[in-house]
């Protein structure tokens, strides 16, 4: 297939060249000439405006566009006079699936089909292939099998009961889930009409928040496991370590998370990001913990009120995001003046 790619950051990069390697053929378009130029040594067209990039597909058309939710709007206002009946728009970026519904509505009173992909992989993509969420109508989303199937992961291979598990620790799909699951487990699911997609993808990102959340509270304890060789002050305001004994590890935190890749149970992509990062910088000095949330826990969260769904540790999860970067300064301020005016407790020293 031939499509426009608007948007060529770290993930759009990769896709174009997942595609090009696949035997498509992709216009690219980004407002970095430099960021075009990289795609065109890969075997992507460049163009240098989104007119070019229309000029130069082929109808009907379809443009992918890998741009922030809150460029989509802009870019659409942009995209579509060039668009004519017929051609189809897939965002692929993390939009709220609420502004899905709106698009799909006015794209479609001009005949253009909205296709939603919540996409996920990251950086390591284009090696392993991404994960597709995708939302749209069956006859838009149906054409676009070929684009989904290459930028997918593809088939991974099933255990059949009895197998011998110590054979590969391959990423398995469970017995029987090609049959029940279509495409699922090639790395792409029409989930549903307009929305579905980031709809699905919106609650991958706040489960996301949740398993990032245990393992750096986790790897956090083990880090902390020598509290009882340090010394701690002996006053009113500081809380004994009870049994100082049982405190006294020093652990190789780095091995610890490159361990649990092998054969545990909580193995994981996330699990292999930490430990390659403990790995390089085993004391984490090159970074400050000010951790950003780029919408989807929020959006997750809001779905979960409105379902009337408990969302415990997903909620928690988001909330320590925003305390990392020091939203709870004045709260914690205030708790220290109250411990202050009625029980004359003054700050600990640090």
């Amino acid at each position: 297939m031939r499509l426009g790619m608007i948007g060529i950051g770290r993930m759009g990069a990769a896709m174009i060249r997942r595609l090009i390697e696949g035997g498509h053929a992709c216009v690219a378009y980004d407002r970095s000439s430099e960021a075009v130029d990289g795609v065109v040594a890969y075997g992507a067209t460049g163009a240098k405006s989104v007119a070019e990039l229309c000029a130069k597909l082929p109808a009907p058309r379809v443009v992918w566009i890998m741009v922030p939710a809150s460029a989509v709007d802009h870019v659409l206002a942009d995209l579509t006079p060039h668009l004519k009946a017929g051609d189809t728009v897939i965002d692929g970026g993390n939009s709220n699936y609420r502004d899905d519904l709106r698009r799909a509505r006015e794209l479609g009173a001009a005949g253009i089909a909205f296709v939603d992909v919540g996409t996920s992989g990251g950086l390591l993509g284009f090696e392993r292939g991404f994960c597709l969420m995708v939302g749209g109508e069956a006859e838009a989303v149906a054409p676009l099998e070929p684009l989904f199937a290459t930028l997918a992961l593809g088939a991974a291979p099933t255990l059949a009961p009895g197998a011998n598990r110590r054979k590969s620790n391959a990423n398995r799909a469970p017995p029987r889930a090609a049959e029940a699951r279509g495409t699922a487990p090639l790395g792409y699911l029409h989930c549903g009409p307009a929305g579905a997609g980031h709809f699905v993808k919106m609650v991958h990102n706040g489960i996301e928040y949740g398993l990032m959340a245990a393992y750096a509270e986790g790897f956090n304890i083990l880090a902390r496991a020598d509290a009882g060789l340090e010394g701690r002050a002996v006053d009113a305001e500081t809380a004994p370590l009870a049994e100082a004994q049982f405190f006294q590890y020093q652990f190789d935190i780095a091995a610890i998370a490159e361990l649990w890749r092998h054969g545990s149970i909580i193995t994981s992509q996330l699990l292999d990001v930490a430990a390659g990062a403990l790995a390089h910088d085993p004391k984490l000095e090159g970074f400050a913990g000010r951790v950003a949330d780029s919408g989807e826990g929020r959006w997750t969260l809001q779905a979960a009120i409105e379902e009337g769904v408990p969302a415990v540790v997903l909620s928690a999860a988001l909330f320590s995001r925003f305390n990392s970067r020091g939203h709870a300064e004045f709260a914690d301020k205030l708790l220290s003046a109250m411990r202050l005016g009625f029980g004359g407790h003054a700050e600990p020293r640090r």
